[in-house]
């Protein structure tokens, strides 16, 4: 019994909404805690690395936080929400690195972010999200199987003229 709940795709959907909507809700603020002191963020984290343009790379870590999470939270453009995400945090998991080593205490909040970001990106933002809205009107033929009962079959069901493109 336990199974069948656990391997419906309805339970996979519901899943990957709560991890996208957790995931942006709690990361958004560093990215605007960022913005509000720009210049303290870039002598803190940006130069150490003798990144060039520490300025600019600092918005662009700001800004890849605010609108990825943005993004992941309402499911539209979702995986490039999370592939902002994911290469923000790759950077900052180097910058822990460098700085202090591997300190699991610094690693194991930004290893769960590139692992939500990493989850997001692979699997897609699942049905609950605006990006499957707009394949939905763009693709009206496209319909859900309710009688999947793993992800070994197939859970959505193509028009013919959709699966030969």
């Amino acid at each position: 019994m336990i199974r069948a709940v656990l391997t419906r795709p309805l339970f996979a959907d519901l899943g990957l909404l709560v991890l996208r909507v957790l995931t942006g809700a709690l990361l958004i603020h560093h990215g605007y805690e960022k913005l509000a002191n720009i210049e303290n963020f870039a002598d803190a984290f940006v130069r150490p690395l003798h990144l060039p343009f520490p300025i600019v790379l600092s918005y662009v870590a700001a800004f890849s936080e605010v609108i990825g999470s943005w993004l992941l939270i309402t499911g539209l453009l979702t995986r490039v929400g999370a592939a902002a995400i994911a290469g923000t945090i790759t950077v900052a998991i180097y910058h822990a690195i460098v700085t202090a080593g591997f300190n699991i205490y610094l690693l194991e909040l930004l290893g769960l972010y590139l692992g939500a970001a990493g989850t997001v990106l692979a699997c897609g933002p699942g049905l609950f999200a605006i990006d499957e809205l707009i394949a939905r009107l763009v693709e009206p033929n496209i319909e859900i199987d309710a009688s999947s009962e793993t992800f070994d079959e197939p859970a959505v069901v193509l028009s013919e003229a959709a699966a030969t493109r």
